[in-house]
C-alpha cells in the first residue's frame, strides 16, 4: 500500500511541475478568471489537466498502439493546434471587453474543449509520460495496472492542483480590473497567444 501511495505522490509532482510553466494554457487561464471570473479560468484549466491525464494514461497503459499514431501524427496534429492558436490569439486581440465586476454568461463547455484540444496538440507530452513512467518502474505492459492509474490519478491531481492555485490567486485581484484595464488584457493576452502559435508552427519546419 505504502508503494502505491508513493505512485500517487509522484503523479501529483509530475503533474505539478507540467502545468505550471506559462504558456498558452495559462495565459488564457488568467485572462479568463480576469474577464469571466474564477470558474471560468479553473474549468479551462481542468481541460489542460484532463489532455495531460489522457496523455499520461496512454504511456502509463502502455497503449503502444495509440501511442504510435499520435505521435506519427505530429506534424498535422501541431499545425492544427499552431493554426487554431493564431486565431484564438487574433479572436482574444480583438474582442470587446466585458465589465468584470458584472456577471456573465461564458460558456464554459467551450472553455473546457478549447484547453483541452490545445493541450492534445503537443504530442510530444506523450513521449515525455512514457520516458517519465519506464524511469519510475510502471507501466501497464507489465501488468502493473494499479500502479499506472495511481500514476496517471495524481498526474491530474498535480495539474489541477495548479489550476486552482492559479484561477484562485488571479480571481483575488480581478476587482482592480475595470473596462480599460481589461482592453489591455485582451490585447497583451491576445499577442501572446499568436507568439505561442507562430512559435508551434515554427518547430514544424525548423
Amino acid at each position: 500500500m505504502p508503494n502505491l501511495v508513493q505512485f500517487f505522490l509522484q503523479g501529483l509532482v509530475i503533474g505539478f511541475a507540467i502545468a505550471a510553466p506559462v504558456g498558452p494554457i495559462g495565459v488564457l487561464c488568467i485572462r479568463r478568471t480576469l474577464a469571466n471570473g474564477r470558474v471560468a479560468g479553473l474549468v479551462s484549466g481542468l481541460g489542460a489537466a484532463t489532455a495531460d491525464a489522457t496523455y499520461g494514461a496512454l504511456a502509463g497503459f502502455g497503449v503502444t498502439f495509440l501511442s504510435t499514431l499520435v505521435v506519427s501524427q505530429e506534424v498535422p496534429i501541431r499545425l492544427l493546434g499552431g493554426a487554431f492558436l493564431l486565431f484564438l490569439g487574433a479572436w482574444t486581440f480583438l474582442s470587446v471587453p466585458r465589465d468584470p465586476h458584472r456577471k456573465t454568461e461564458g460558456s464554459l463547455a467551450g472553455d473546457y474543449l478549447t484547453t483541452f484540444a490545445l493541450t492534445l496538440s503537443n504530442p510530444v507530452t506523450i513521449v515525455a509520460f512514457a520516458a517519465m513512467f519506464a524511469g519510475l518502474g510502471v507501466t501497464g505492459q507489465g501488468g502493473d495496472y494499479a500502479a499506472a492509474a495511481l500514476l496517471v490519478a495524481g498526474v491530474f491531481a498535480g495539474s489541477a492542483l495548479w489550476w486552482v492555485i492559479l484561477s484562485t490567486v488571479v480571481s483575488a485581484f480581478r476587482h482592480a480590473f475595470d473596462l480599460g484595464r481589461m482592453r489591455w488584457v485582451n490585447r497583451i493576452s491576445g499577442l501572446v497567444i499568436v507568439g505561442f502559435g507562430v512559435a508551434a508552427l515554427l518547430t514544424i519546419v525548423i
